[in-house]
């Protein structure tokens, strides 16, 4: 198997970084984890935060950044990504309210194709990062997932597939995974189950349904090169959390290499 990064995504601290980002970061260093992939700044500026992430060696892997961040100053959020070098710039969350319609999606379509253009042009690689409603809206009959990635160029729109949503959808990431092998650099990677209700429970990896052996491998052939450790609600407190997660990354996939 193919040696890939270990990154998180800072969503998941989020309470954390709200009361100290700077202390917060720190800590996901100490633990281990190679990157980070931001959802947010912290109102830090981005030459203190370059300089902040040099001092721990952390990678800034990219962020999550919103279609109304995108809409009003497409600019500033690449200049920001290329100060503190991070490569990737992933739109992470569609509103009901954009994506009504299939002409909804089919507008979204091309202004994602834009902004991935611009973003290639300065030198990051743009994405966008599904949920579960992306297997639940069709768009010409095809699941909107599929209908986005063949209605956008790879050069432009790249996949960062979140495994947790798509099988909470129905599919199988085991399936989706090798079938944009290539175009997916980013993975999140993440373990859940039903709650009584139906809905998801996000649980640390190993403690859920998600074949995560089987997703390692399946993206390493797949040219997958950060796995992205995220847990939308935690069932511990979150640093808790996300340091069992990397020790069963280290258990399972890490002791290898």
């Amino acid at each position: 198997m193919r040696r890939m990064g270990i990154g998180l995504q800072m969503y998941t601290l989020r309470n954390e970084t709200a009361q100290d980002f700077i202390g917060t970061l720190r800590k996901v260093a100490e633990l281990g984890y190679e990157g980070v992939e931001f959802a947010g700044y912290g109102g830090i500026p981005a030459d203190e935060m370059k300089a902040l992430l040099q001092e721990l060696n952390l990678q800034a892997i990219g962020s999550h950044v919103g279609l109304a961040a995108l809409r009003a100053d497409l600019q500033k959020e690449i200049d920001y990504l290329k100060t503190i070098g991070a490569k990737y710039m992933m739109c992470p969350y569609v509103a009901a309210e954009d994506r009504s319609s299939a002409e909804d999606w089919k507008r979204l379509f091309a202004y994602l194709e834009e902004v991935g253009a611009e973003a290639r042009k300065q030198g990051l690689i743009f994405g966008y990062h599904n949920h579960a409603f992306e297997f639940e809206d069709r768009v010409d009959d095809a699941f909107v997932f599929d209908a986005l990635y063949a209605a956008t160029t790879p050069e432009a729109v790249q996949v960062e597939m979140d495994v947790c949503w798509v099988q909470f959808a129905g599919q199988d990431p085991l399936a989706y995974i090798p079938k944009y092998a290539g175009r997916l650099p980013l993975l999140h990677l993440k373990d859940f189950s039903k709650s009584a209700e139906g809905g998801m429970q996000t649980l640390e990896l190993g403690q859920g349904s998600v074949n995560l052996p089987g997703v390692l491998q399946a993206s390493s052939e797949a040219g997958v090169e950060w796995l992205i450790v995220e847990q939308d609600h935690c069932q511990n407190p979150p640093l808790e959390s996300v340091t069992n997660s990397l020790g069963w990354l280290k258990r399972n996939y890490l002791n290898q290499f």
